[in-house]
């Protein structure tokens, strides 16, 4: 492959340039999330679609459609998504995926579990402390609660912490994947060392029931859908390649388009300290509004004439797309979007709109951050809660 091809830009351990979305749809074999698909979703919730399905921030899927198929047939589900914890505060983008996440569980009433991987941050960053990621992992424990997740459906834990319950899941899948499968879809990645070869079926784990005793007890009639980067879905491939040969249900998957950097648009956001645009949760208003005037890529002209005259080019312009990715008032938006296209707005007034967004995000965030404490997060990291242990019913519909 070509040094700028998209594989070598978009995979599971790095995002680097622009983003080919629909290239990735053909190369990673995924279906569309089409118009009647977002009905469906309106039709068996009776909810409206979150801004992010209906706008098509998450875009293509793996199963959904037979997943949706049993859930109306009473068979139940539940969501696991999960967080590699590589700063100590989220940032803006990892921040919606969580909030879509939480719609789900809000729309559908059922359980979710979330993995922090401490452990894949301690093998793949040379200088990360195994204690350092399990400190990080904590921190972002507490913003991802911060979210709204219902505490009696909701569990989080860490690999390392949570290993020996999982662990019985975790060799059977390591048994089911060859080095050559797991080398063929990560590629060179790793190489480094046998932690990142066994990593996979960590990963994996969490999509098989049997990885929630505490929960699920030996109930195997429960699916599993996760929410994930397009970015994650190599690692999925292998989960549902071994399902069958573990007599499990291969989980379904629907998959974003990343939060762009304010650098350009098509690329992701970053939580690196060497990426100094990053909104993250933990700014102040002041720094917001500096970022997003300094760093934010604009569609809009050089001058008011050439604006007045031409307008902006919507696709590009990275403050009208994180409006796209935040704004819930689609009517306000698309008036927005047509007063920016048609020159009647200018690119400092349409930022102003932008930081205006994301400190409202960033504020209510704070605020609820305040509430959450060590022993928050201890409960929702205590598998034996009673409230989890009613998903264990055999007669139940979740």
């Amino acid at each position: 492959m070509g040094k700028g091809d998209i594989n070598n830009s978009c995979n599971p351990f790095e995002v680097q340039g622009s983003v080919n979305y629909d290239k990735l749809v053909d190369e990673f074999g995924c279906e569309r999330i089409d118009g009647a698909l977002i009905k469906r979703f309106e039709k068996l919730t009776g909810k409206p679609a979150h801004l992010l399905l209906r706008r098509g921030m998450f875009y293509t899927h793996r199963d959904l459609t037979a997943l949706l198929d049993d859930y109306e047939r009473g068979v139940p589900f539940y969501l696991y998504t999960g967080r590699g914890a590589s700063s100590e505060s989220l940032h803006v983008g990892h921040l919606m995926s969580f909030f879509f996440t939480k719609y789900l569980q809000d729309a559908f009433n059922v359980p979710v579990v979330i993995q922090l991987t401490d452990d894949e941050k301690f093998y793949y960053k040379e200088k990360v402390t195994l204690e350092e990621a399990q400190r990080l992992a904590h921190l972002n424990a507490k913003d991802i609660i911060a979210c709204g997740f219902c505490p009696d459906k909701t569990f989080i834990f860490t690999d390392t912490g949570y290993m020996g319950t999982m662990y019985p899941v975790v060799a059977k899948a390591a048994k089911m994947i060859t080095f050559n499968q797991c080398h063929g879809v990560l590629g060179d990645n790793i190489m480094a060392n046998i932690g990142r070869v066994f990593y996979p079926s960590i990963q994996a784990a969490p999509a098989f029931p049997g990885s929630f005793p505490m929960m699920f007890g030996t109930r195997k009639d429960i699916r599993c859908l996760i929410p994930q980067g397009i970015d994650q879905d190599p690692f999925f491939r292998l989960c549902r390649s071994i399902a069958p040969r573990m007599g499990e249900s291969k989980p379904a998957c629907i998959h974003c388009k990343f939060f762009p950097a304010m650098e350009g648009p098509n690329s992701k956001m970053s939580s690196s300290s060497t990426a100094p645009s990053t909104i993250f949760m933990t700014d102040t208003p002041k720094l917001i509004a500096k970022k997003v005037n300094k760093y934010a890529f604009s569609g809009g002209q050089e001058t008011r004439e050439l604006q007045e005259k031409l307008g902006a080019n919507l696709d590009v312009d990275v403050p009208y797309q994180y409006l796209r990715h935040i704004m819930e008032d689609d009517l306000r938006l698309e008036q927005i979007g047509q007063d920016y296209a048609n020159g009647k707005l200018m690119t400092g007034e349409l930022k102003k709109i932008c930081i205006d967004e994301l400190v409202k995000i960033v504020e209510k965030h704070q605020e609820a951050m305040r509430h959450i404490t060590d022993e928050t997060v201890r409960h929702f990291m205590d598998p034996t809660r009673q409230s989890l242990k009613a998903f264990s019913m055999n007669n139940l519909r979740i």
